[in-house]
């Protein structure tokens, strides 16, 4: 099992910036995925996010070149730097650790933390 923490969630005006960081705990997996997904109110949960073990990263069209992810792998600690915060990324922002092994692959998601950019 992996468990998962967020923080740095809270309130931002637009144009604002906000660090969100997941600490990992538990079993480890030499190959993982760390992610952060969110979820605004009535809109499916879609993928902001993701960086490897190795270092490869991904984003969504929608936050690419306002938002970076980053990893601490002796903390197992993955970060979201969100600059440039409009209403739009209002939401729900949930961290995920995709553990892989030769046989599976497994999520752990952690319980989420809103963040809301609102004047």
């Amino acid at each position: 099992q992996v468990q998962l923490v967020e923080s740095g969630g809270g309130t931002v005006r637009p144009g604002g910036s906000l660090t969100l960081s997941c600490v990992a705990s538990g079993n480890r997996f030499t190959s993982n995925v760390m992610a952060w997904y969110r979820q605004a109110p009535g809109k499916q949960r879609e993928l902001v996010a993701s960086m490897s073990s190795t270092g490869s990263s991904d984003y969504a069209s929608s936050v690419e070149g306002r938002f970076t992810i980053s990893r601490d792998n002796e903390r197992r600690t993955v970060f979201l730097q969100m600059n440039s915060l409009s209403p739009e990324d209002t939401a729900v922002y949930v961290c995920n650790y995709q553990a892989r092994t030769i046989q599976t692959i497994r999520n752990y998601w952690g319980q989420g933390i809103q963040v809301t950019v609102s004047s």
